[in-house]
């Protein structure tokens, strides 16, 4: 039985989508770098969220930076934005009159892309809201990508919700096992924050720590 201390993190399905490996390093091996396109990306996000900030506008309420979980995934996370439409076959929300449906938004930086990562996370996002509040199946979410400026609306499968769940099974497999994948070299890893810490030479069993700190043993 897994405790909220066990939940890996939502937004992790989304660099696992891009790299197993690139997950593995920053969620099991904790190890993390900063690049333009991980602080625009922060710088996004800090502008789209504040977490004692909702608004009502007309039949929508909107709500910033939601806290999320899913105990049958067993992750946790935060939304972007929520947005509540009002409709007779939504659920009650509290200290709000009438029936409300969840749409979650997720904002990128650059622009959308032909892979899967973004809306996978989207769409475990909405898998989430839906096993909190108890509500109907959410069909349609979005993703609002910076340099365009424009949502591009994600229908949410019942392929794209399965891959979800596929995905986060094996996120769990890796990270019981502390397990970190190796490396698989295409294009998209000269774009990777992680690329002068991934070391592609890497001995199969070693760990990025006990590598290093091998490293740093032999020029003692």
């Amino acid at each position: 039985m897994l405790t909220e201390d066990d939940y890996l993190l939502l937004s992790g399905i989304q660099h696992f989508s891009f790299c197993r490996r690139q997950w593995a390093l920053i969620h099991i091996e904790q190890a993390w770098s900063e690049n333009l396109r991980t602080v625009e990306g922060k710088l996004m996000h800090e502008r789209a969220h504040d977490p004692f900030f909702t608004e009502k506008r007309g039949d929508t309420i909107i709500a910033r930076e939601m806290p999320v979980f899913s105990n049958t995934l067993g992750v946790s996370g935060q939304c972007d934005v929520v947005e509540f439409h009002s409709d007779k076959n939504g659920v009650t929300l509290h200290g709000r009159t009438g029936l409300w449906l969840p749409c979650p938004i997720e904002y990128k930086r650059g622009s959308p892309k032909v892979s899967d990562a973004d809306r996978l996370q989207l769409c475990a996002q909405a898998i989430c809201l839906e096993e909190m509040l108890l509500c109907s199946a959410i069909k349609t979410a979005y993703l609002y990508y910076g340099e365009t400026h424009r949502r591009e609306a994600v229908d949410l499968t019942a392929e794209l919700r399965e891959t979800v769940r596929s995905c986060f099974a094996e996120m769990r497999g890796y990270f019981e096992r502390r397990y970190t994948p190796r490396v698989k070299p295409t294009k998209s890893c000269n774009a990777c924050s992680l690329k002068d810490i991934c070391l592609p030479k890497m001995p199969k069993n070693s760990g990025v720590r006990e590598y290093i700190n091998g490293v740093i043993g032999e020029s003692e």
